[in-house]
């Protein structure tokens, strides 16, 4: 398998922590400075693959690298996962379950650069949404 994340380039990659499941590293290419990721050891592409001992680790690391984060380096912390199997795989797109620990202040470079635009796109909720969203419930139950 040719998966960054489960060959993990030790020279490149430093290792800030590591569990029995998971191990938070640095992300590079990062889009802030003390921009992280935690990734379960084992190779998933979706968070529902991992088991609820690998669950438990990963969020475990990600609310402790969070409060770190929000203690010594940043007023506010993104938390985000991504399932985008329809992109293509590249240096900025691995296959691989991570979750991104992204540093935030306001009208940082992320904001100024792209969510400043996010007003923009969001919209309120319809009744059609609702019903729509109501047969996707109904499957669930």
């Amino acid at each position: 398998m040719n998966c960054p994340f489960c060959n993990i380039d030790k020279n490149r990659d430093k290792i800030l922590y590591e569990s029995k499941h998971s191990i938070v590293i640095f992300s590079n290419p990062r889009l802030m400075i003390g921009h992280l990721l935690v990734i379960p050891k084992r190779h998933v592409e979706k968070l529902y693959e991992l088991n609820m001992e690998e669950r438990n680790d990963l969020f475990d690391n990600v609310i402790e690298f969070q409060k770190r984060i929000l203690q010594n380096l940043a007023g506010g912390c993104d938390i985000r996962q991504n399932c985008r199997p329809f992109q293509k795989e590249g240096r900025l797109k691995v296959n691989h379950v991570h979750v991104h620990l992204q540093p935030r202040e306001l009208e940082d470079d992320l904001y100024k650069k792209c969510q400043i635009y996010e007003k923009d796109i969001f919209s309120d909720i319809t009744n059609i949404d609702y019903k729509k969203l109501d047969k996707i419930l109904q499957k669930l139950n």
